[in-house]
């Protein structure tokens, strides 16, 4: 049975949709379709659906098509950003490239300078020895002639108070001129040999004053030469040593460990001048002593910096730098990882060079490494050189920094042709860059 609402409700269906016919006609019958008004809403909610369906789709894809233009857009931009950003790093790069070379030029010819000063050192300290002992060996001889000139003095006086004193010696003398004769030769004997120890007297004293003049002179250009080997130690140590601070190693126990490691290339330098009695030095002789010191420094560093990666595994001038050191997005599975190297991108078959010297520790294929060299140095660094296509070392072989090691490839987890380049201290990855822009104002 219907209820009221429902007899209602099919009423105001009849008044709004009354029922209609629909003809259908054939060549030979005509027939006719009765719709109901419960026919003809579904029909007219139907098509309202459609076409409300119609124009909501057609507003989304218009929407997003919009939205997908200003997409590709906005990442035109950033390209064309990213790629004149990379051409001012890749500038930048060139510059200091250009003025690394200049510094080590200049380091170059500091080391020469400072081995010419301290070869001219060494033969001023010996001339200056020389003169000291030439001047003793005057000071000496003069000390015997003025003894002997004294002696003659005193026997001459003598003389004459025994001729003015005895009457009879000067009857005698007047009696036998001869021997008078001999008293006067001897007379001027000794007058004339007074005369020439005053002379020579005169002479030494004279040269003793030419010798302090030229001593003088010689301590002055020591002072001159001091200043400039000063100068030199000091442009020449403190980067060495601003270099190893900023890669945070330790100058003091790496130095130690140098200098314990030292064997057969010359050994610190030694002191000019050592008392064996407990006197004290000559200041000139502690300063000769300070920079001996210094220059040995310089050499410790100069090692230490041959066994740390203070170099470039590549020719900066072929590659260039497409991944740094630290959290990134992973180009294969697209997550948050920990990038433990630098990436140097660059064409298959580019050099690839060893950072420091040390002895190989792997050669071969390493899980996502690929084809991965393994060098570990002093200090307890290591370095790898991922990704290569061709291999030049074996494992045990020791090399040198500037060493080709391995050719730039494609192996292992990669998505294109580069170096993984990885910097390990006691096993713990650090930045690689640090130790190369740590370098950049030395090498």
């Amino acid at each position: 049975m219907r209820t009221r609402l429902g007899i209602r409700m099919h009423g105001f269906l009849e008044r709004r949709f009354p029922e209609r016919r629909v003809f259908l006609k054939s060549d030979s019958d005509t027939r006719f379709v009765r719709l109901s008004s419960e026919i003809q809403l579904c029909v007219a909610a139907g098509v309202t659906l459609f076409v409300g369906w119609s124009f909501v789709a057609t507003s989304v894809v218009l929407i997003d098509s919009i939205g997908a233009g200003n997409y590709r857009e906005q990442a035109k931009r950033d390209q064309t950003t990213y790629r004149a950003r990379l051409n001012a790093i890749s500038d930048e790069r060139d510059a200091r490239a250009s003025e690394s070379l200049a510094a080590q030029g200049r380091f170059t010819a500091a080391l020469k300078q400072i081995s010419a000063m301290q070869s001219e050192l060494l033969a001023s300290e010996t001339r200056r020895r020389e003169l000291e002992t030439g001047i003793e060996v005057i000071q000496t001889t003069l000390r015997k002639t003025m003894s002997e000139r004294e002696t003659a003095r005193r026997t001459l006086e003598q003389l004459k108070e025994s001729t003015q004193a005895d009457s009879a010696a000067q009857l005698a003398a007047a009696t036998a001129p001869q021997q008078m004769d001999f008293v006067a030769m001897a007379l001027a004997d000794t007058a004339r040999e007074r005369d020439q120890i005053r002379a020579d007297a005169q002479h030494a004293l004279d040269d003793m004053d030419a010798l302090k003049d030229e001593i003088d002179q010689i301590e002055t250009r020591n002072d001159q030469i001091f200043r400039q080997l000063e100068e030199a130690m000091q442009i020449s140590v403190e980067p060495l040593d601003k270099m190893f601070r900023k890669a945070g190693m330790p100058t003091d126990s790496i130095l130690e460990q140098v200098r314990r490691g030292y064997t057969g290339q010359g050994g610190p330098l030694e002191p000019l001048a050592m008392s064996t009695r407990g006197e004290e030095i000559s200041p000139e002789m502690q300063r000769a002593n300070d920079l001996l010191a210094q220059m040995s420094q310089l050499n410790l560093y100069r090692l230490a910096a041959q066994k740390a990666p203070f170099a470039v595994p590549v020719n900066l001038n072929h590659v260039r730098q497409s991944s740094g050191f630290g959290y990134r997005r992973d180009p294969k599975t697209g997550g948050r990882r920990l990038h433990k190297g630098s990436d140097f991108a660059g064409s298959p078959g580019t050099d690839i060079f060893a950072t420091a010297d040390g002895v190989v520790k792997t050669a071969g294929w390493q899980s996502g490494y690929g084809r991965v060299v393994v060098i570990q140095h002093a200090f307890g660094i290591e370095t790898r050189y991922a990704h290569n296509s061709k291999l030049r070392v074996k494992a045990g072989q020791r090399v040198s920094r500037g060493d080709h090691i391995a050719d730039m490839g494609n192996t292992g987890r990669s998505t294109g042709t580069h170096l993984h380049y990885e910097v390990r201290v006691n096993g713990n990855p650090v930045n690689p860059m640090i130790y190369i822009k740590a370098a950049r104002n030395v090498f």
